[in-house]
């Protein structure tokens, strides 16, 4: 009886390894939000999702805050252009919760079926996405919407990864100064501090940003870094210093100026422009006027450890 049952016992594990593997899913580059992707779907190397360029299909992941949920969904449900018409159901994914929003419009002719899931996670109350499926009406005997469902019922979200994400920015960052990165914006900025959390107004922190729309006049650089610091959020900002001068071999100018914190705390501030071309590098440090010496010190740091790809 024993050895019956230890055969039968084998016999099942050699079964099970004769199973597919379940399929992972797939992040591109940089996004928190991955999924299963169907058929010859591939990352694409054009926009955040996968493509599947012979067939013309598209998925299009947005990685957005979570407060962004109820205006999507606001914007999904609004006339589409073409006449499309809309369903609207709740669907379960794995992790989070979602509404799916199915439809179809005409585009050049071309019957062209449409898929947006608007999702959130339940593990982090600060992530939600918008998922567009686009599917020509000849794609649709390979990307049926069976498959496109499974696919997006396989949605999966995962933490931050930094380092992807710092490996798209236009530039990298060569010294952290003791600093470390909290966030990694898909418009090219970057937040850093200290300590062990991540309120900014109980800590210092650095933000590292790309601009477009730089003045190419010299005498237009002072008041323009001006009106970018204005829309710093800080209280009662006073500039103690305004100068320009040469950062990374670029033309740059600098600021120091003093304000208040969240609970009327003493700050100081220092912000630099980095003019390349048409655009700007925006290097901004925020920190307690107690211990202002040591951090601009290490701001500097951080500004002169800059560089472009």
């Amino acid at each position: 009886m024993l050895r019956r049952l230890i055969i039968a016992l084998v016999a099942l594990v050699a079964a099970s390894a004769m199973l597919p593997a379940a399929a992972a899913p797939v992040f591109p580059l940089g996004l928190r939000i991955g999924l299963e992707p169907p058929a010859s779907l591939k990352p694409s190397s054009r926009f955040a999702g996968f493509e599947d360029s012979d067939n013309k299909v598209a998925i299009t992941i947005l990685d957005l805050p979570a407060a962004a949920f109820s205006e999507l969904e606001r914007a999904a449900t609004a006339p589409q252009a073409g006449g499309a018409k809309v369903r609207r159901e709740d669907f379960a994914l794995s992790g989070g919760t979602g509404l799916l929003f199915t439809g179809h419009i005409l585009v050049n002719g071309v019957t062209v079926y449409k898929w947006i899931l608007l999702a959130t996670t339940t593990a982090d109350k600060d992530l939600s996405t918008m998922i567009s499926v686009e599917v020509p009406e000849p794609a649709l005997k390979i990307y049926s919407d069976e498959v496109v469902r499974k696919a997006l019922a396989s949605v999966t979200f995962r933490p931050a990864p930094i380092d992807e994400q710092l490996s798209v920015l236009p530039f990298k960052l060569g010294d952290l100064a003791g600093f470390h990165v909290i966030k990694v914006s898909a418009a090219g900025g970057v937040i850093l501090t200290e300590g062990p959390g991540d309120d900014l107004n109980q800590q210092p922190y650095v933000i590292v940003s790309i601009g477009r729309g730089a003045p190419e006049r010299p005498d237009d650089r002072p008041r323009f870094a001006r009106d970018l610091l204005s829309t710093a959020p800080l209280r009662g900002v006073a500039v103690q210093s305004a100068d320009a001068m040469r950062i990374g071999g670029a033309p740059g100018f600098e600021i120091r100026a003093q304000a208040e914190g969240a609970k009327g705390e003493q700050l100081m501030v220092a912000q630099w422009l980095r003019f390349t071309g048409g655009g700007f590098l925006r290097i901004m440090g925020v920190g307690r006027k107690d211990a202002w010496d040591t951090l601009f010190t290490r701001f500097r740091a951080v500004r002169d450890g800059i560089a472009f790809r």
